[in-house]
């Protein structure tokens, strides 16, 4: 890997981490993308996609509220998918050295969420003194440049080191040994697919669960058909749920109407 190819890398990082305007978490985060963006640099967006989506597989259930951030997919996304073009490495092998990268990346994510907001306070101050036009400095430059240096510059030191060090772990391992990361990747889609089931499989969801397999499995429909499906389903739930609730409130406020607190059976 070339120097500039590894800064490339670095660049897709951080902007899908940056939070830009329609890009970053809701597009460029997910390992697909990566994936297939580091490939395209690399020279093959094919093996790209595919090492991508294989690590995708683990975060199907990924979920980031509050600030938090379990793991970072968009870092397993990029180094895994480039250690695996430039180590020559199958996506079960290229899954199990991406994900332990992904939580190492959650440290870059929690540094930045800490160090903007001294950007906040920045732009409180400047807010108070009057000084609006400032505003784009605290909210857009400082904490992008900020970014910046925290995303580009170690995943271009990972990328352009990393991939020598896999090329000579490669050879020095002269095949046996990847047996063992290859389970290991092979075992990580299914643990993505447990994660899913535990935001999925609660209460009243329970049943569109398994409503969902059958139709997947039975029906023959493409998977747009099924979006589709399972779109007009939610908005029927919806309806029909909406329409309880009132019923069941005025039959609650017209009990609650008839109802005594002095009345005593004893006396009738």
């Amino acid at each position: 890997m070339t120097l500039m190819t590894a800064i490339l890398c670095g660049i897709l990082y951080w902007l899908a981490e940056a939070n830009l305007p329609f890009v970053g978490l809701w597009t460029l985060q997910r390992p697909l993308v990566c994936g297939f963006l580091t490939g395209w640099i690399l020279g093959d967006p094919v093996t790209g996609a595919v090492v991508g989506g294989t690590i995708n597989l683990v975060y199907l259930g990924f979920i980031s509220a509050g600030g938090s951030m379990p793991a970072d997919m968009a870092l397993a996304g990029v180094l895994g998918t480039a250690y695996a073009i430039t180590g020559h490495l199958d996506a079960n092998t290229a899954l199990a050295i991406a994900v332990p990268l992904g939580l190492l990346g959650t440290i870059v994510w929690y540094l930045r969420m800490t160090i903007d907001s001294v950007f906040v306070h920045l732009g409180d101050r400047w807010v108070a003194e009057g000084k609006f036009n400032r505003l784009y400095l605290s909210n857009i430059i400082l904490p992008q440049i900020f970014s910046a240096v925290i995303c580009v510059i170690p995943c271009t030191l990972a990328a352009y080191f990393g991939a020598n060090y896999i090329q000579s772990f490669i050879e020095m391992c002269a095949g046996k040994p990847l047996q063992i990361f290859q389970i290991i990747g092979g075992l990580m889609p299914a643990l993505g697919i447990a994660i899913t089931l535990q935001y999925i499989f609660k209460g009243e969801a329970r049943i569109f669960l398994f409503l969902g397999f059958m139709i997947a499995t039975v029906s023959g429909l493409t998977l747009i058909e099924q979006g589709i499906l399972g779109l007009l389903a939610a908005i029927l739930y919806i309806q029909v749920t909406g329409n309880m609730t009132p019923a069941a409130a005025s039959a609650g406020g017209a009990s609650s109407e008839n109802y005594d607190p002095d009345y005593d059976p004893d006396d009738d």
